[in-house]
């Protein structure tokens, strides 16, 4: 009986170190609630310096402006150009539709406000998928850009 307790003490310590691990592996392959919140203050405090090459960044994905699965995108505010988006960038805005058919550009379009973060819920897929998931997008106006950073519920 002695003879094992090695190696079960050994493999209980393999087991404790592994599951969380692995466990934290999986929920760090995507972006969550608080990096999305995170990544649109950083975007609003990019914007307020210097419009154009903010833009740019998010555009670019640089600046830690693209992590996994979030991202910046915005829209004047005045006409609803799309200007920041990893593949919808010169598109309207208030004609982006969920795929399950809320009108996602146009809550965007009319309720943004300088200085408050509203969220939307709605269904999208995940960059390089088809499957719709349940998208959060926090949003809010500055400089004349509605923008916002979304995380997926699943």
């Amino acid at each position: 009986m002695l003879r094992n307790q090695p190696f079960a003490i050994a493999l209980a310590a393999i087991l404790v170190l592994v599951t969380p691990t692995s466990f934290l592996a999986a929920q760090a392959q995507f972006g969550t609630e608080q990096e999305a919140k995170a990544m649109l203050e950083r975007a609003v405090a990019a914007l307020k310096e210097n419009k154009q090459k903010a833009l740019e960044m998010f555009n670019k994905g640089e600046g830690g402006f693209k992590d996994r699965d979030l991202y910046v995108s915005c829209a004047n505010a005045s006409d609803g150009t799309i200007t920041a988006h990893p593949y919808l960038k010169g598109e309207q805005l208030q004609n982006i539709v969920g795929k399950k058919g809320f009108p996602v550009g146009k809550e965007i379009m009319q309720n943004a406000t300088e200085g408050v973060v509203k969220e939307v819920t709605y269904w999208w897929p995940r960059p390089g998928s088809d499957k719709p998931l349940e998208k959060h997008t926090f949003y809010t106006q500055v400089v004349g850009q509605n923008c916002s950073v979304g995380y997926y519920k699943q």
